[in-house]
């Protein structure tokens, strides 16, 4: 009996120092506003910054170790998806440059065969032109307008009137050329208009932007025009701005109603006008004349000019006048 009794008091525990303590409830209380008073403090004082980036400088060797699982996956896999890309990419590439090399030599000798062809008959030369590489630097801030800023300006001989290409067609044209920045508006804008040709037929006109989506439209033409759904439009040429034969759009929807004379005609650009960030900026074109040298000669008495120096391409003036000087010029009305 003593000693189940005595089992009984060891068991016992001594009574706590406080009985009374505050409750539950006033404890939450307590530390829910203990803990939005150091959250505010800390977002008006930050004076918490040092201590955040002193633990993450620490646990940031965990961190990677935690990660590397998942990163070795990540890294094995996309060298693995990277690789098998590059090979067919490769192969496509080899492929379609051979596809190219064969055309690039059918059109140097169509070329060749053109400058013969216009020496025989002396017709005009063919417009020259040359372009510069640009990539956009932001897009305006006005809804309303289809405009770019590009990082190429004065400085590197960029005027206004410059038309602005990607690899697949006419994206713009500069509008307003700074020191080292160009304005290009984009040919979806409301306020451009560029001359077409369909290559199907031959047929010219002129497309305006929209403005309001990325397409083109085609105004005052007749609703019995020969026109069909995927004709391609290219540049004309006849402005003298855009050189010919450039991309610009394709026609992707025709309405005919009988209310109106003329047709409703869409066309979506070929060009990326809102995908790419590199660009080509196309210099206007113009007409290389052949180069002559001035010489002067004087006359003794009668007797005429002895030899002049000319380009080869160029024929000698027949008729010589006794004028104390003579001069040839490649320009006209330049003569003196």
């Amino acid at each position: 009996m003593a000693r189940g009794y005595n089992q009984k008091i060891e068991q016992q525990q001594a009574p706590a120092f406080f009985v009374r303590g505050p409750s539950p409830f006033a404890r939450l209380v307590f530390f829910f506003s203990l803990s939005l008073a150091l959250i505010a403090t800390d977002s008006r004082l930050q004076y918490l910054n040092s201590v955040r980036q002193t633990l993450m400088g620490l646990l940031h060797p965990l961190q990677a170790v935690a990660n590397a699982p998942t990163q070795l996956y990540i890294v094995t896999n996309e060298y693995l998806v990277t690789h098998n890309h590059l090979l067919n990419e490769n192969q496509q590439l080899k492929q379609q440059a051979l596809k190219q090399n064969i055309a690039l030599q059918r059109l140097n000798m169509l070329a060749l065969e053109n400058d013969h062809l216009r020496q025989l008959f002396q017709a005009n030369q063919a417009l020259a032109e040359s372009s510069v590489l640009g990539e956009i630097m932001h897009v305006g801030r006005d809804p309303f307008t289809k405009k770019v800023i590009v990082n190429r300006g004065e400085a590197h001989h960029i005027v206004v009137g410059e038309a602005v290409v990607d690899a697949k067609g006419v994206v713009g044209q500069v509008t307003r050329s700074y020191p080292l920045s160009s304005e290009v508006t984009l040919i979806t804008d409301k306020s451009l208009s560029i001359p077409i040709q369909f290559e199907r037929n031959g047929l010219r006109a002129i497309a305006f932007g929209n403005g309001r989506d990325n397409t083109l439209d085609l105004p005052y033409l007749p609703s019995n025009v020969d026109i069909r759904r995927g004709d391609k439009l290219v540049t004309s040429g006849i402005d003298g701005i855009y050189p010919a034969g450039l991309a610009v759009a394709t026609v992707s929807q025709i309405e005919i109603t009988a209310d109106s004379p003329f047709a409703r005609i869409t066309c979506i650009p070929t060009g990326g006008v809102e995908n790419h960030k590199q660009v080509l900026l196309v210099s206007i074109p113009h007409v290389s004349f052949p180069e002559i040298i001035d010489v002067t000669h004087p006359l003794v008495g009668d007797v005429p000019v002895s030899k002049l120096q000319m380009a080869p391409s160029i024929k000698p003036v027949q008729p010589i006048l006794k004028t104390p000087q003579a001069r040839l010029v490649s320009k006209p009305h330049a003569a003196e």
